[in-house]
C-alpha cells in the first residue's frame, strides 16, 4: 500500500479508543500539541493578523488560484493592503459598510481581507437573488460602495440607485474596475487597531417576516472555534500548509466565505470555483490534487453522476465536509467508493458562523448506524443543550428547542434589536429555531424546525418570503407555503393556494408571478389548489398540518 492509500485508509477506522467521552452538552478540547501550533494561532487572531503571518512564514507559497491567476501569500497581503488604502481613501472608516454581489473569485477574498484591514464590514449579497432583494439589503445595511461581478452586473446596476459601483473583473459602462482602483493605492500596511470582536463580515438570512436580517459575524466567531478544532488533536480538523482546499460553495453563504477563510488561515492553497458544476470541480480536483473540499449532499450526487467520476484521481483527498442535511447510506456508499476519502456532517447556522457539531468520519459506517441519522456531536469549543418552552433544560432523549453556546455566537442582527433580544436566552444560549434532542453519548438529533424555514440544495427559504411574492398575485386568495421531501435536493417549495372566487389561476402561472418578485431557488416547484387553508382560532395558518400529509411516514419533519 503506498504512503497516499495509507493515508486515506486511516480514515475509516473505527472510533480511536484513545478518544474521550463527549460531555453531553460540550465538545471537550484536548491538550494544545506544540508550542509551534501555540504561536501561530496566538498571531493569528483576526483576519489582518492570517495575511500578516504567512507573509511572514510563507512568503512566496500560492495562496489563491482563480482561472490562471496565481497569488501567494505575500502578494495577498500587499494586495490587501491596497484594498485597505483605497477604501480609506474613498473615505470610508471602522465600521463602514461595502457589498459584494458576484459568484466566487480570488478578488473576492482580497476585498474581504482588505475591508478586515480598513475596519469596514463587508456585505456579501447572494448573487442568485433578485435585484429588489439585493436593493433591500443594499439599503438596510447602508452599504457606501458597491462590488460587483461581472455576471450579475446588470441585476446591480437596477439596485444600486445613486450609489458608486465598482466592476469586480473589467471597466464596464463607465465603472471602474477593481484591480485598476486597487493598484491606483499604496501598498503600505495600514496598521489599523483591529481587535477580535470587531465585525468584519454581515451575511443576510431569509425572514421570517419576509425581511432579511443582517447576521453580525466578528474575526473570533470564525476563529474561535476553529483554533479549539485544532487544539482537538482530532486528526479531521488537521489542516497543514501542504494542504489544498478547493472553494466550490457560494461566497454569498457562511459555508463558501468561511470554507475559504479556513484555508487561508491554514496557509494552504486555495482553489477557487467560480460556480458549482461537476465538470469543472472534477477537473479543479484533478489539476490542482485536492485534499480538502466543503458540499452539501446534493452537490455531491451531482458529482458522482457524472460519468468522469471513475477517470479522476482522488488519492490525495482526505476530507469531504459537508452539512445542510444527513447524507442517505446509498450516497454515502457511492460517494465512499467514488472518493475513497473520510466524510464530516456538520450542523450549524449563519448565526453560528458555520458548525456547531460534526459527525466524525469514524460515524460514517457504509453498513449503516443509528448515529448516521444524527447532527453528531458538539465541536470542540461548543456548548448544545435542549430546552423546553418555559425555558428550562430538558433532559435526554426530550424533544425541545436546540440552543448553543460558544465564541462562534453572533452578536446579533444589523440594526434590529428585538429579533436579537429573541435570538438569545439565558446566559449567551443562542436560539437555533430548531427542534431535536440529545442522546446519552451526546449525540444531537434534529427532530423538526420550530420555524418553518426550508432547505433547498443548501439554500435556506422563509415561507414568508415566498407568500409575500404570491399574494400580489390578482387570482390568489390565500396562500401558503410549505417545504416537502425530495430526493435530490433535500427539499423544494410548494406553494398551497386558495384561488379568488371566479378565477382558474394556473400552477405555471403563479410561479412565474413569483420569478418576478424573488431569486428563482425561493420560487416554489409546484402548487397546489385547496378551498380552505386550515388554521387555529386566532387566524394563523397551520402549517405543520398542510406539511403533514406530504411527510408521511417520513422519520423526522427535516430533510
Amino acid at each position: 500500500m503506498d504512503s497516499d492509500t495509507a493515508e486515506a485508509a486511516t480514515n475509516f477506522l473505527p472510533r480511536p479508543a484513545d478518544l474521550p467521552d463527549h460531555a453531553a452538552y460540550s465538545g471537550a478540547a484536548e491538550p494544545p500539541l506544540s508550542p509551534d501550533l501555540h504561536h501561530d494561532l496566538a498571531a493569528m487572531r483576526t483576519l489582518p493578523d492570517i495575511a500578516r503571518h504567512h507573509a511572514k512564514q510563507r512568503r512566496d507559497k500560492e495562496a489563491l488560484l482563480f482561472e490562471g491567476r496565481t497569488q501567494s501569500y505575500g502578494e495577498f497581503d500587499l494586495s490587501t493592503n491596497r484594498v485597505a488604502n483605497a477604501l480609506l481613501a474613498h473615505g470610508l472608516g471602522k465600521g463602514d459598510r461595502i457589498a459584494y454581489v458576484g459568484k466566487n473569485s480570488d478578488l473576492y477574498f482580497e476585498l474581504m481581507f482588505g475591508a478586515a484591514k480598513a475596519g469596514v464590514v463587508l456585505v456579501s449579497i447572494n448573487w442568485r437573488l433578485a435585484s429588489e432583494e439585493i436593493r433591500f439589503i443594499i439599503e438596510d445595511s447602508g452599504s457606501l460602495l458597491v462590488f460587483s461581478g461581472p455576471e450579475t452586473l446588470s441585476t446591480v446596476l437596477e439596485a444600486t440607485g445613486d450609489r458608486q459601483l465598482i466592476a469586480m473583473e473589467r471597466a464596464d459602462g463607465g465603472h471602474p474596475a477593481f484591480p485598476a482602483w486597487r493598484d491606483a493605492a499604496d501598498d503600505s500596511d495600514p496598521d489599523m487597531v483591529i481587535g477580535p470582536d470587531d465585525v468584519f463580515l454581515q451575511l443576510y438570512t431569509s425572514g421570517t417576516t419576509g425581511f432579511p436580517k443582517g447576521v453580525l459575524i466578528t474575526h473570533e466567531n470564525v476563529l474561535g472555534i476553529r483554533r479549539a478544532q485544532i487544539l482537538s488533536g482530532r486528526p479531521w480538523f488537521d489542516w497543514t500548509a501542504d494542504d489544498v482546499c478547493l472553494v466550490a460553495t457560494p461566497v454569498g453563504h457562511i459555508g463558501g466565505s468561511g470554507w475559504g477563510i479556513i484555508g487561508l488561515y491554514a496557509g494552504a492553497k486555495n482553489v477557487i470555483a467560480r460556480e458549482f458544476s461537476p465538470d469543472a470541480i472534477l477537473s479543479q480536483m484533478e489539476q490542482h490534487v485536492v485534499s480538502k473540499i466543503f458540499l452539501v449532499p446534493s452537490a455531491m450526487q451531482i458529482i458522482i453522476r457524472d460519468p468522469r467520476i471513475k477517470k479522476v484521481n482522488f488519492s490525495r483527498l482526505r476530507y469531504i465536509l459537508y452539512s445542510s442535511s444527513p447524507i442517505p447510506l446509498d450516497l454515502l456508499r457511492e460517494s465512499m467508493d467514488a472518493f475513497g476519502c473520510g466524510f464530516i456532517q456538520s450542523y450549524g447556522l449563519t448565526e453560528t458562523a458555520g458548525g456547531v457539531t460534526h459527525l466524525p468520519p469514524y460515524d460514517h459506517d457504509p453498513s449503516g448506524n443509528r448515529k448516521m441519522r444524527s447532527a453528531g456531536i458538539p465541536m470542540p469549543g461548543a456548548e448544545i443543550a435542549i430546552i423546553g418552552e418555559d425555558g428550562q433544560f430538558l433532559p435526554f432523549d426530550e424533544v425541545g428547542e436546540i440552543v448553543c453556546r460558544g465564541s462562534f455566537a453572533t452578536q446579533g442582527y444589523w440594526n434590529r434589536p428585538d429579533a436579537t433580544a429573541d435570538l438569545f436566552v439565558g446566559n449567551g444560549w443562542l436560539r437555533t429555531g430548531d427542534a431535536g434532542y440529545l442522546d446519552t453519548d451526546g449525540y444531537l438529533y434534529l427532530h423538526d424546525r420550530i420555524k418553518d424555514m426550508i432547505v433547498s440544495g443548501g439554500e435556506n427559504i422563509y415561507p414568508a418570503e415566498v407568500e409575500n411574492a404570491i399574494y400580489g398575485h390578482p387570482d390568489v386568495a390565500e396562500v401558503a407555503v410549505i417545504g416537502i421531501p425530495d430526493d435530490k435536493w433535500g427539499e423544494t417549495v410548494k406553494a398551497v393556494v386558495v384561488a379568488r372566487p371566479g378565477s382558474s389561476p394556473t400552477a405555471e402561472g403563479i410561479i412565474a408571478y413569483a420569478r418576478e418578485k424573488i431569486a428563482k431557488f425561493k420560487c416554489p416547484r409546484s402548487v397546489d389548489f385547496v378551498d380552505e387553508i386550515p388554521k387555529n382560532p386566532s387566524g394563523k395558518i397551520l402549517r405543520r398540518k398542510i406539511r403533514e400529509p406530504y411527510w408521511e411516514g417520513a422519520a423526522r419533519r427535516i430533510n
